[in-house]
């Protein structure tokens, strides 16, 4: 069934990818340790890409990044080459002075919101080096966590990882104060290139945040619903239902809350 709607996928895709492009000055690259479920003691890592222009900048999985490209290349043709890519963290980030625009894949569908770019950050006389660049702490409060970041005033970009922007350098760490979803720099370089894969389908849905959260925090359910049809034993149906919730229930995403 997985491969099926992978296969589903990837043909939608192929079809109304949109090629929007993203020029490239420089690109940062992060490691993400995170941990998605209160009920797990480990934590999983994955990797980043931020592309940085002077004006914007843009944060995407480098999975996705990869996968993207190699589907506009056409050069993405077989369920077991797409399986390489798969990750937690699907959707893109795209920064500008004024707002953050965000677009998402939930169960093989496109939502797009836009937010304000408003972190309040409280700069403290603290330095330490990450990543071979000096670098001074702040602080905010920022959808249900507290978060510490680090950043370098040697490199001259106010952005940084997910959503987090807007200090007098680059953040080249940052993480909340129960170390859950903890992003550090491991490279920055310079990159004069076009993204062609930079953003997604053009079929996109455009909610309200609001909207793309509950559509984000129904998607076991709409998961259990798909799967559901295939299952003929009820107790088998109701230990996926039971197991679903508590998934739902142990979920631990980034933004514990939307403000």
């Amino acid at each position: 069934m997985k491969k099926i709607l992978l296969l589903f996928h990837l043909l939608i895709v192929i079809v109304v990818f949109s090629q929007k492009k993203f020029d490239v000055v420089y690109e940062a690259d992060y490691k993400l340790n995170y941990k998605l479920s209160t009920g797990s003691n480990s934590k999983k890592e994955t990797t980043f890409a931020l592309l940085i222009n002077e004006n914007s900048s843009f944060f995407k999985d480098l999975h996705r990044y990869i996968s993207d490209s190699l589907l506009v290349e056409k050069k993405l043709n077989t369920i077991e080459e797409a399986m390489k890519y798969n990750t937690d963290f699907r959707g893109y980030v795209g920064t500008t002075s004024a707002k953050l625009y965000v677009t998402d894949e939930i169960n093989y569908t496109y939502f797009a919101y836009e937010e304000p770019n408003n972190i309040n950050w409280k700069i403290k006389n603290e330095f330490k080096t990450v990543a071979g660049y000096k670098c001074q702490r702040a602080e905010t409060t920022k959808y249900g966590r507290t978060w510490i970041a680090w950043f370098s005033t040697d490199i001259s970009f106010p952005f940084g990882p997910y959503k987090f922007n807007g200090l007098p350098g680059l953040i080249a760490e940052v993480y909340d104060t129960k170390d859950e979803y903890h992003y550090t720099l491991y490279t920055f370089r310079k990159r004069k290139y076009t993204c062609k894969s930079a953003n997604v389908a053009t079929n996109v849905k455009n909610l309200s945040k609001e909207k793309v959260a509950e559509v984000f925090k129904n998607r076991l359910a709409g998961k259990l619903r798909l799967n559901e049809q295939y299952i003929e034993n009820a107790e088998d149906r109701e230990y996926m239902r039971r197991n679903a919730e508590e998934a739902l229930k142990k979920y631990n995403p980034i933004e514990l809350n939307i403000y």
